[in-house]
């Protein structure tokens, strides 16, 4: 599994965090007094990076939580399926691979492209 503890109190806006077993990358974080009974309490708002699913999350600040290991790599659309899918090469293996294309971006074969993949996710970043 590519991804590591940390204490929720070190993570910050645009970090990324599992959450229901999804890597999401986090949108608003803000952090509560410690109460009578208790630590501190952080509420974070994050977005699923491959499923955009919005989720929410509230942990006390020394709790341990995961972090997922996201690789942001460089690749290359070797040809487009239709205007939905492409067929993407990773530019450090040389594997092709099929992705999915994000309705807002108009991309054409031979342009160099970043995705970010994941535990055999991997997304098409917007430029």
């Amino acid at each position: 599994m590519a991804k590591e503890q940390k204490e929720v109190r070190d993570l910050q806006e645009g970090n990324y965090v599992m959450m229901e077993d999804a890597a999401c990358q986090i949108n608003a974080y803000s952090t509560a007094k410690p109460g009578k009974h208790g630590s501190a309490k952080a509420r974070i708002e994050a977005e699923g990076v491959f499923d955009g699913k919005k989720r929410s999350l509230s942990q006390p600040v020394d709790q341990k939580i995961y972090v997922p290991i996201v690789d942001r790599k460089q690749g290359q659309i070797v040809s487009k399926e239709s205007e939905t899918v492409a067929q993407v090469m990773d530019l450090d293996t040389y594997e092709t691979v099929t992705m999915q294309i994000p309705a807002e971006l108009d991309i054409q074969a031979d342009e160099n492209i970043e995705f970010l993949e994941f535990e055999g996710q991997r997304k098409i970043l917007r430029d």
